[in-house]
């Protein structure tokens, strides 16, 4: 699954290292990039949307 996700509690990328390392906590083949400009994700993974957004939710993140 493939998903843009705003995020706009990103400061900078270390954020984005936190938002990383809690997905791939779970799915290690997950594909993370992010943006603290744009304060977007865009995540390459197989769990579902709203495993990721509660992963995120864990990280310390709120997801719009």
């Amino acid at each position: 699954m493939s998903l843009k996700l705003s995020v706009p509690s990103i400061g900078c990328a270390s954020c984005i290292d936190t938002i990383t390392k809690a997905i791939q906590s779970i799915d290690a083949l997950a594909i993370i990039s992010g943006d603290p400009v744009t304060k977007s994700v865009d995540i390459e993974s197989q769990l579902s949307e709203i495993k990721i957004r509660e992963l995120i939710a864990i990280a310390g993140h709120r997801v719009t």
